[in-house]
């Protein structure tokens, strides 16, 4: 796919294009003055990121003739928070922004979800252009408008649904990711084909040494590959009332290990263990067979991303996942496995199975 790949995501009221294309960092003005004609745009981006391509994007606004203001917040998963975000409303409000001012979210998965955030309730809500620059936010953050911040109880438990107006995807910028962050989008990306698509997955073993080492073309097909995945559970399902839950496969188990580790394990990491557990979960049940869960743990080994090893109190783990989003009526709802290829969401699991797997995890 030289000439990239444009992904349409269709909702009912508002639908979008995702397009994958190298280099298209450098074409985001013209784009920006051909499709929105702002005379501003507010971009927010990070401290690891702006000092990467915060001028590629800048000079390619002001040469379209679109004032960029820049705001920038500081690195990392323990700045998601309200607190960080107001010193950005102040500064976007300073500039005398405008309802049609777009704000351009140029980071990982942190600056996607705040920076969507901002564009929900800024002004009550402005345009958003998604410009991830991690496999993360690309395959998974950047598209389907959920967006937020963390709080001191769990994460991204305050947020508002935001669909984006764009998202431009420069595979490119995966050439400076560092090798852990392009196992967490690694993990997203495993855990699309899991729940939708069982040839997807076959593929992926069959390319994995390919993607590891930034081969361009494979890893742009990758990336448009688990975008179309994304698109279409969104487009069934856009506000998480039923079908979306599947992308929650491995994240009640992984995001409660990621909360009670403080971040230490970082998203991929924490979601690689949280699909063994779910696994662990779908095989007990008498649902996914034991060649999968084979498959399963060593495609994320070869992402190198951890399967065992959990070195966190396992009771704290199964009581943080009491403040899942999906929790209801006190239940907590699996998004487990029949098999790969096919999710599907229970809330009969035994709590004495659920900590079962996470004990798993430690071996």
């Amino acid at each position: 796919m030289s000439d990239g790949a444009i992904i349409r995501v269709n909702l009912a009221n508002h639908g979008y294009d995702v397009s994958v294309r190298p280099r298209l960092l450098a074409e985001t003005g013209e784009w920006l003055k051909s499709s929105l004609a702002p005379a501003k745009a507010a971009v927010m981006t990070d401290s690891h990121v702006g000092p990467i391509y915060g001028k590629a994007l800048t000079d390619s606004l002001s040469a379209a003739g679109i004032e960029p203001i820049v705001a920038t917040i500081p690195a990392g998963e323990k700045h998601k928070s309200l607190a960080h975000l107001m010193p950005i409303y102040d500064q976007f409000l300073g500039a005398k922004i405008e309802r049609s001012t777009p704000v351009l979210a140029l980071g990982g998965g942190v600056v996607t979800d705040m920076a969507g955030f901002i564009a929900a309730t800024i002004l009550r809500g402005v345009p958003l252009i998604q410009i991830p620059t991690s496999l993360l936010a690309m395959v998974d953050a950047s598209i389907g408008g959920k967006t937020g911040v963390d709080h001191a109880v769990g994460k991204n438990l305050i947020g508002a649904f935001h669909q984006p107006t764009a998202v431009l995807i420069d595979p490119e910028t995966l050439r400076t990711l560092p090798p852990r962050e392009l196992g967490s989008g690694l993990a997203e990306c495993v855990k699309h084909d899991l729940i939708r698509d069982a040839e997807g997955f076959a593929r992926l073993e069959e390319s994995i040494d390919r993607i590891v080492n930034l081969e361009m073309g494979t890893i742009s097909d990758l990336i448009a590959h688990n975008v179309e995945i994304k698109a279409r559970v969104v487009e069934a399902d856009p506000l998480e009332k039923g079908e979306r839950a599947h992308l929650n496969y491995g994240h009640t188990f992984g995001h409660a290990i990621e909360s009670v580790s403080k971040f230490s394990y970082s998203h991929g990491e924490s979601i690689s263990l949280g699909m063994i557990a779910a696994a662990f979960v779908s095989h007990r049940l008498g649902m996914l067979d034991a060649t999968s869960m084979q498959r399963i743990r060593a495609i994320l080994n070869r992402c190198g991303l951890p399967t065992a090893g959990l070195t966190l109190e396992v009771d704290r783990v199964v009581e943080a996942m009491q403040f899942d989003k999906k929790v209801k009526n006190g239940r907590i709802r699996l998004v487990l496995l029949e098999r790969i290829g096919r999710a599907t969401v229970r809330d009969d699991v035994p709590p004495a199975l659920m900590r079962e797997a996470v004990a798993s995890l430690r071996g």
